[in-house]
């Protein structure tokens, strides 16, 4: 079945699609796979660093060429859904997917390994905007809070599943397959995704297939490059000239970017991703929220990992048990949005962003006063107050942002808030953690460090009631132009 949606179309006059939850629940599965594998292959970096004799500088590669591709490439994967088909694009993503995770797990050396991962990272970048896409088209306003609540709670389970699935297979070691069974796994995954998303995905995109904005996306990928890849990259070497020399190119690529983009909308043409899209509130305030809450949570738990292997002492595994406390309060969170919404109405993203600054405020407290004399119990507490912040927050600023998105840019808006958000964590680890360093530096001390750090986190998180403003209010023609 294909659907053609023109501007002048209204999304809920066709009828709701029978088949919609199932459908969701084959779309969160791609989800699942493609956020698993950008957190299992951590716990594998020993085994492939010791079979493949692979150097320090490219066991990071073997991380980062997956979030980098994936990052860099989202934005042109959400817009060559709508304009190619979403089904299509999905499909495609999925199955490219599935051939790389393949071929990582038969890789005989380090360096076809990074080449393959970076493309596994492309086809996730093509598929992923689709899942949302998918939720947007299919569901009608009513549904979707429920929709993106399950699709936030996949995602957040996703990276709890990254680091103990990861070493369960390591641990079984089956077929005495070793670190090439977190890659192998997703094989029969993605093919029975792929059997099952045939019969039950319906075709959505522009009514004209035009052409894609092919300057368009080379500016917008060699900026996005040159912003993420030193942020990846540049911490775990030092910050070297390059890294800096990246992140300055970035801006006048941007503004390129940009100016390009204009000069396509002047003639008529179908940008990459239409700018006025950033001049309605609701998308505008989505985007900067997203980014500034993933990327104080991200460098959050990275100051946290620190904390409790540094300065507490424990061993990665205690460390990573105690940080799960945070995901299981997300997911639980995520999966409940539709409930939770329901009963606090307007206010509960004001109530969401109230609990994620009350987490890292006792966060503080209790690093300060009670872990000295109660030890890691209050540390779950406050893990776990963040966790529901974070997951009351996540699942309805995802709506929010795409609510009364044209449907023939959901794909690119899906894109550039999955880029937003994926870019942020390494935007704000990075700027934390020079922080950080620099008061271990000239303090000598790690604690106090990480001290006057997450008070620049909590002081830095009290901007989220102010971006949040225009997404608690209900949705006029006034808030979406």
């Amino acid at each position: 079945m294909k659907i053609e949606i023109t501007p002048a179309s209204a999304q809920m006059a066709r009828q709701p699609d029978p088949q919609r939850w199932l459908m969701l629940a084959v779309v969160l599965c791609a989800a699942l796979i493609a956020v698993l594998d950008t957190f299992i292959v951590n716990v594998a970096t020993p085994s492939i660093e010791r079979e493949l004799h692979t150097t320090f500088a490219q066991i990071q590669l073997v991380v980062a060429s997956y979030t980098l591709a994936y990052a860099v490439l989202l934005v042109t994967g959400g817009r060559l859904g709508d304009l190619y088909g979403r089904k299509r694009l999905f499909f495609l993503g999925v199955g490219s997917f599935t051939v790389f995770s393949a071929l990582c797990g038969l890789a005989p050396n380090a360096l076809l390994l990074i080449v393959f991962r970076m493309f596994q990272g492309a086809a996730a970048a093509l598929m992923f905007p689709q899942v949302l896409s998918f939720i947007q088209v299919s569901f009608d306003p009513g549904e979707r809070p429920r929709a993106f609540g399950y699709y936030t709670a996949v995602s957040g389970l996703g990276s709890i599943l990254g680091q103990v699935f990861g070493g369960f297979l390591l641990a079984v070691n089956l077929f005495d397959l070793g670190w090439r069974s977190i890659f192998l796994v997703n094989v029969p995954i993605g093919i029975l995704t792929l059997l099952a998303a045939f019969p039950l995905l319906r075709e959505s995109r522009l009514p004209e297939a035009r052409n894609l904005d092919s300057g368009g996306m080379i500016l917008l990928t060699c900026s996005l490059f040159l912003l993420v890849f030193p942020l990846v990259e540049g911490g775990n070497v030092g910050w070297p000239l390059w890294a800096l020399i990246c992140l300055f190119l970035a801006v006048p690529f941007f503004i390129a970017f940009i100016a390009y983009e204009q000069r396509i909308t002047r003639q008529g043409k179908t940008p990459l991703i239409r700018l006025s899209l950033f001049q309605q509130r609701r998308f505008s305030s989505g985007i900067l929220t997203v980014g500034l809450a993933y990327a104080l949570f991200a460098s959050n738990l990275f100051l946290f990992a620190f904390y409790l292997q540094t300065i507490l002492g424990l061993t990665p595994l205690r460390a990573g048990l105690v940080i799960m406390s945070v995901s299981i309060a997300y997911v639980f969170a995520s999966a409940l949005n539709s409930v939770i919404a329901s009963r606090l109405g307007k206010r509960s993203m004001i109530i969401a962003v109230s609990l994620v600054t009350l987490g890292y405020l006792l966060i503080f407290l209790v690093t300060q006063f009670f872990v000295p004399l109660w030890g890691i119990p209050p540390l779950l507490v406050a893990l776990f107050i963040l966790g529901l912040g974070m997951g009351t927050l996540m699942a309805p600023l995802l709506n929010k942002t795409l609510e009364g998105i044209a449907p023939q840019d959901v794909g690119a808006a899906s894109g550039a808030f999955m880029t937003a958000f994926s870019t942020a964590g390494a935007l704000g680890v990075s700027i934390i953690g020079l922080i950080d360093a620099s008061l271990t530096r000239s303090s000598g001390s790690p604690l106090h460090a990480f001290t006057l750090s997450i008070i620049v986190i909590i002081l830095l998180s009290l901007g989220l009631s102010f971006t949040v403003q225009p997404l608690s209010k209900p949705l006029t023609p006034a808030n979406s132009e």
